[in-house]
């Protein structure tokens, strides 16, 4: 990391971007591992033998936890950051081990909303303690390389667990998950205690601080659309792959890891051209890429590369999007990081709730189609938002 971050940044920055990507690596498999799987989960023996759409329920009740995120905001920046991974980390193992011995549909659910909300506590402490050292103007570079923990964790983790769940059972894989979390925790834990805290920083501070303007709620709305847009055909490719081509774990855990390579290439893209083309059109140029590659999905869904084609560009063009959104949300709040990124994030994961239950409903209706139609409307919201948001910061 220090070859890629010159000596003008913070040292604490470029000793401990690794440790902190790593971990969020690990929160994020779990966090990502049960979508693709919605089927086998559904499912009997291991599984629980309901329809998907039961599950997709779960899953989007758990994700309406995240709506939550603002107020978990405020925590962060009221305690030491230190403390705020620390939590965030301790309810994402709690709540990924919860999930693992789930005996029924509840206790999934409980699970999953415990780890979905705690890994948002994490992400924000993270967010805030990049905030206090790297100026905003080169903040899409730190932000950037971090986010390749997004992209490495489908690439990487839950390919693992893919193969895992093929060998044994997604119980077993979940298990793995979240031992994976505790270890990372306790390494970095001792890693940012060396560190030591900052006091936050004040710099650009245009508003009141804790405040928002009117204009600033667009950029929560961008992201609800852009999340939510992803949301739809992340929850479903799973399920299309098993019902139309009889794809298994392990056939779906390959399709992740290419997808992961796609979003991969997408984080480092962010990281360095960010900064330089403007974060609010790099968030546009993202969703516009969802738009024609999810109509491809919808149009070509019999014929299988091109949808998988099609498939990866979408998801390449939403990690680009989110990751050069995220930059912005945490200077929308003067002085509060926390405040302003738990905002986004929470409007995000609302999205993602809402758009789960939509889309494993319309995927049972029509296929993965109509599912990419809805995405389709996400990200032109998103798209039309960020740009409104950005044309009025100019006049």
């Amino acid at each position: 990391m220090r070859r890629l971050l010159d000596s003008s940044y913070d040292t604490a920055v470029r000793d401990n971007l690794v440790p902190l990507t790593v971990t969020r690596i690990a929160a994020n498999t779990c966090y990502r591992f049960a979508p693709p799987f919605i089927a086998i989960i559904a499912g009997q023996a291991q599984g629980f033998d309901v329809s998907i759409t039961r599950v997709g329920l779960v899953i989007s009740i758990s994700e309406l936890a995240g709506f939550l995120a603002p107020l978990l905001g405020t925590f962060v920046d009221r305690v030491s950051r230190r403390t705020s991974l620390a939590v965030g980390l301790l309810g994402s193992f709690v709540g990924t081990m919860m999930m693992a011995g789930a005996p029924n549909l509840v206790v999934l659910c409980v699970g999953l909303t415990l780890l979905n909300l705690l890994k948002s506590c994490f992400d924000l402490g993270m967010a805030a303690w990049i905030s206090d050292r790297v100026p905003y103007e080169r903040r899409g570079r730190v932000v950037g390389f971090t986010e390749t923990s997004w992209a490495l964790s489908l690439l990487l983790g839950v390919s693992l667990l893919g193969v895992i769940t093929a060998a044994t059972s997604w119980r077993i894989a979940a298990l793995v998950g979240g031992m994976s979390i505790a270890v990372c925790a306790v390494w970095l834990d001792r890693r940012i205690r060396a560190a030591g805290e900052v006091p936050v920083s004040t710099e650009h501070a245009p508003r009141a601080v804790g405040r928002m303007g009117a204009r600033d709620w667009l950029v929560p709305l961008s992201m609800f659309g852009l999340m939510g847009g992803s949301q739809c055909l992340f929850v479903t490719f799973g399920a299309w792959l098993t019902d139309d081509f009889d794809f298994g774990a392990n056939g779906i855990a390959a399709v992740g890891f290419a997808l992961g390579a796609g979003e991969l290439l997408s984080s480092v893209s962010s990281a360095r051209l960010t900064d330089r083309i403007g974060k609010e059109r790099s968030v546009a140029l993202g969703a516009g890429l969802m738009v024609p590659s999810a109509l491809v999905l919808a149009g070509f869904d019999s014929i299988l590369p091109l949808g998988l084609i099609a498939l990866a560009v979408f998801i390449i063009g939403f990690e680009y999007g989110v990751v050069s959104m995220l930059p912005i949300a945490t200077n929308l709040v003067a002085s509060a990081p926390g405040k302003g990124f738990g905002l986004v994030i929470g409007a995000g994961t609302f999205g993602r709730g809402v758009l789960t239950f939509l889309a494993t409903a319309l995927y049972e209706w029509s296929g993965i189609s109509g599912a990419a139609l809805a995405s389709i409307a996400c990200a032109m919201l998103s798209a039309a938002t960020i740009l409104l948001f950005n044309r009025g910061r100019r006049s």
